[in-house]
């Protein structure tokens, strides 16, 4: 798998993940009827959305750390929820594991050290005529 992949893999899941947030506490099964101020939790997530979206491996990098806030809340509201707030709890943790996979191995692919290696590789040596 080349970065491509993982590149549209983050950027996917990144921007499913805002519209599930979004429909989730605006109409889907907010806390109160009418929608919550836990509608808020989404503005965190763009905050990285166009790094993610511009390829800046530096953002790959503290958006992989940064997603796990989401993750645990899927896995918590998932364990005490019940009915469809659980199941779309379950998919924020299905979305925040894809886009942690994918900025992990997106940001791994992309070292400085790795593209250095793999220019070495495909420069063809100097040869030496007698």
């Amino acid at each position: 798998m080349n970065t491509r992949f993982f590149y549209a893999a983050a950027s996917i899941s990144l921007i499913a993940l805002i519209v599930l947030c979004v429909a989730w506490e605006a109409v889907l099964a907010p806390l109160r009827p009418g929608g919550s101020w836990l509608i808020l939790k989404v503005l965190p997530l763009l905050l990285p959305l166009f790094g993610i979206l511009r390829g800046k491996r530096y953002t790959y990098q503290w958006a992989s750390m940064f997603v796990l806030i989401y993750f645990t809340e899927g896995v918590v509201r998932s364990w005490s929820d019940s009915g469809l707030t659980q199941l779309l709890a379950l998919l924020e943790v299905i979305l925040t594991i894809v886009f942690f996979l994918a900025v992990i191995f997106y940001a791994k692919l992309t070292a400085p050290s790795r593209l250095a290696n793999n220019a070495a590789i495909t420069r063809p040596s100097p040869v030496s005529l007698p």
